[in-house]
């Protein structure tokens, strides 16, 4: 991460692993004190970190099904003329989808965009699916899903961002 000193890098890896400790817990570990962890966490705050959240175990929680959903835009709608309508009604729609945790623009296998989403079952992503077509089908030309069982234990590694802090 260029332009931060080293303990704002300490810092953000040592959060990564545990959002939730305090900021004596996080200085007695890296061996400075609590005011200068506190000033540095609320540094970062204005310029790097966007929200504190925690990672849940999806099961336990009852979602069943993790999918990986790819877009391809209708090439009609992503003129330049059209692409400033599409991308606001586009993004009004994905804001309005609480079961999608992330969504943007992609590259590769001929498609345009993505999202991740969790839904408790089949049933509910099959109804997503639907509403989605019925809503946004005018702007689409195809959507491919990679669906994953989270019930399963083909979970080899679960999602978390514990595993980013580890590469330091």
């Amino acid at each position: 991460m260029t332009g931060l000193k080293d303990i704002d890098h300490k810092i953000i890896f040592e959060l990564l692993k545990n959002s939730k400790q305090s900021d004596r817990q996080l200085g007695r570990k890296l061996g400075v004190s609590q005011a200068t962890i506190t000033r540095r966490r609320k540094m970062l705050e204005k310029a790097l970190i966007e929200g504190y959240t925690f990672v849940p175990n999806w099961e336990k929680l009852g979602y069943e099904l993790f999918a990986i959903n790819f877009v391809k835009i209708k090439p009609s709608v992503a003129s330049k003329e059209k692409y400033q309508g599409v991308r606001q009604r586009g993004l009004q729609w994905l804001m309005n989808q609480p079961n999608i945790l992330m969504a943007g623009s992609s590259r590769g296998m001929g498609m345009d965009a993505f999202n991740i989403a969790v839904f408790k079952n089949y049933a509910d992503y099959d109804e997503w699916f639907r509403k989605f077509r019925q809503e946004m089908g005018d702007l689409v030309d195809d959507i491919q899903s990679v669906l994953v069982n989270l019930r399963g234990k083909e979970v080899l590694k679960p999602l978390h961002f514990k595993y980013l802090a580890e590469t330091e």
